[in-house]
């Protein structure tokens, strides 16, 4: 497979369009002319690919009735029961063939007329565009939880954006094809593309009122927001050296353990009768040690294991000297890199 080069994306590339829905019904004609009428001119193929998350009501329906009527743009996929946003969106990762790949939501907030924007954003050679609704039409309750989530991931994580729960947004193909979606994942992409080397560059949009349906969220995607960002910090620092986190830790716990010993043993000395608390403690925290440097132990041996069944990290470009072949330990599949 011929890996492009980052700044490599045609005038008119193509696109796809990743609309995941939950009872959305009303909407989605709509969304499709405005797609439609901004698109033109601006891609040499485009697809919309409708997801629904496990509607209620006619989502699905009216989702078949456009594919019917537009089969060469339209495809429609379905869950049997709602499965969240992450899911739906790995789905259209999975289906998605554009060299540009956009995700918008299906309630008409977000308005079409800046996929042009996008598109131009990426040829700059950006790989992720995020949307800022810096201007929000939504309730109180949503927006409030949004900008805590969005302050605290930025400093966490060293990626400033204002609006990392911004739904919309452009990614280059091979981004979306090498992230992982899951969970509440979707909301973290700019962090974890961040890791993998990626760039995130993020544009104001315009953000319209809600017009049908309600909003799926609310406070409680603050605390889960808060569980994720943490596992994410967690993950970008030390998912491929997890014994040096572990070991902290444990050595925090062991002098701990030797401090009350330690104290325990001169209390023994002076007054046995108080000293037994203190051995007692003392035990629980030499034994946490111990079994958190076997439990790192048990980490690296996986990402050392890991490590030998995956392939070697894939450069996008090579300068000079032969085609470069990269194949994957006990797998055929193997990448040629672009030389430049």
């Amino acid at each position: 497979m011929n890996t492009a080069s980052p700044h490599d994306v045609p005038i008119r590339p193509t696109v796809s369009f990743i609309v995941p829905a939950m009872n959305e019904e009303s909407t989605l004609l709509e969304l499709y002319h405005g797609i439609k009428t901004n698109i033109t001119g601006h891609a040499r193929e485009w697809e919309i690919i409708f997801i629904d998350d496990g509607s209620t009501d006619n989502t699905w329906l009216e989702m078949t009735r456009i594919a019917e009527m537009y089969p060469a743009e339209v495809r429609a996929l379905r869950f049997r029961r709602n499965r969240g946003k992450a899911d739906a969106l790995a789905l259209g990762y999975e289906s998605a063939t554009g060299e540009i790949v956009f995700t918008m939501d299906a309630d008409l907030q977000d308005d079409p007329t800046e996929i042009p924007r996008f598109i131009e954003k990426i040829q700059q050679g950006n790989d992720i565009v995020s949307g800022w609704k810096r201007c929000r039409y939504d309730p109180w309750h949503k927006v409030l939880p949004s900008r805590l989530f969005n302050a605290v991931l930025s400093r966490w994580v060293k990626v400033p954006l204002h609006d990392h729960n911004c739904g919309f947004k452009a990614y280059r193909h091979e981004v979306v094809k090498s992230l992982p979606m899951y969970g509440d994942m979707h909301r973290m992409v700019p962090s974890l593309a961040s890791y993998e080397g990626f760039q995130t560059v993020e544009i104001p949009v315009k953000h319209h009122r809600r017009a049908h349906g309600v909003s799926k969220y609310g406070w409680s995607r603050l605390f889960t927001g808060f569980f994720d960002t943490a596992t994410v910090g967690l993950m970008l620092r030390w998912r491929e050296k997890p014994m040096q986190l572990v070991g902290m830790f444990a050595m925090t716990f062991g002098l701990f353990g030797i401090g009350l010993l330690l104290l325990g043993g001169w209390m023994w000395l002076v007054d046995s009768s108080v000293s037994g608390w203190l051995f007692n403690s003392s035990c629980i925290f030499l034994c946490s040690a111990v079994l958190g440097i076997l439990q790192g132990f048990a980490m690296e041996h996986r990402v050392y294991y890991g490590k030998l069944a995956d392939r070697a990290p894939v450069p996008c470009e090579q300068a000079g000297g032969v085609d470069l072949e990269i194949s994957a330990i006990g797998n055929e599949e193997s990448h040629s890199i672009r030389k430049v």
